[in-house]
């Protein structure tokens, strides 16, 4: 009886492992898609307001003139950051499909303040560049995911590095300086490197500590996820930029 019952306890074990498996595929497949459609549109609206920002004998259009030189760009510069701290303080209060909206809504705000890319670049190398950033992230992203090392230990050097970082960038508006801003570029590379890889683990211990919670609770924390990663590619890739990216002067 009591190998009879070991049978039974682990062939339970077995299958709680095997629906715990399953399940995690198919969190981390949403989180993926969320960003992949997220970072989708963040290109689409970047692209197109680049064109319409420019007219076709090379000046800028009143559109662009208002995105790119009147007091407004630095509404358009320092909106999504509110977005993100406001998105984190009320997303229980949403529900799973309007926190998805409100994403999407950001990552097309996002695709605003950066479409200044297209003008200052090549589109070949912003393309190349993008292409880069995406092996990389795909390279560190895996490792967070099937590493067996506890990356946690990182959280408090990864904030307070992001905050420095957050600082140099918002100095260095004034400052304009070349050597700081190639300083800002590496450390801003190293950092959501790692940042990907930690970000990546802490999702999946979220799933796998909370896979018995409710479908809406799974369904937010799979939009935040997704809002973490897509941050840390935007990043890495705008970081990269700044190496790869080819001058259209």
């Amino acid at each position: 009886m009591a190998d009879y019952n070991t049978i039974r306890t682990a062939q339970g074990q077995a299958t709680r492992s095997a629906e715990i498996d399953e399940g995690l595929r198919a969190y981390m497949s949403k989180v993926y898609s969320l960003m992949a459609i997220a970072m989708t549109v963040t290109a689409v609206f970047a692209w197109g307001i680049s064109q319409l920002a420019v007219s076709p004998d090379g000046t800028l259009t009143a559109l662009g003139a208002a995105i790119y030189t009147s007091p407004l760009r630095w509404v358009i510069m320092f909106a999504p950051l509110l977005v993100v701290f406001g998105f984190g303080a009320m997303l229980n209060r949403l529900s799973t499909s309007a926190a998805t909206m409100i994403f999407y809504g950001f990552a097309a705000l996002i695709g605003l303040s950066v479409s200044w890319i297209f003008m200052v670049y090549t589109s070949a190398s912003v393309v190349q560049t993008f292409l880069i950033t995406a092996i990389a992230f795909a390279g560190l992203s895996l490792y967070g995911y099937t590493t067996k090392r506890d990356l946690s230990g990182m959280r408090t050097f990864l904030m307070m590095g992001l905050i420095g970082l957050i600082v140099a960038m918002v100095v260095n508006i004034f400052l304009q300086s070349s050597a700081m801003q190639f300083a800002i570029s590496i450390i801003g590379v190293l950092l959501f490197s790692a940042l990907t890889a930690y970000d990546t683990q802490n999702i999946k211990n979220t799933y796998l500590a909370m896979a018995n919670s409710n479908r809406d609770f799974l369904g937010k924390a799979a939009i935040m996820g997704a809002l973490q990663l897509y941050l840390d590619f935007l990043n890495l890739f705008m970081f990269l930029l700044q190496f790869l990216g080819a001058s259209r002067d």
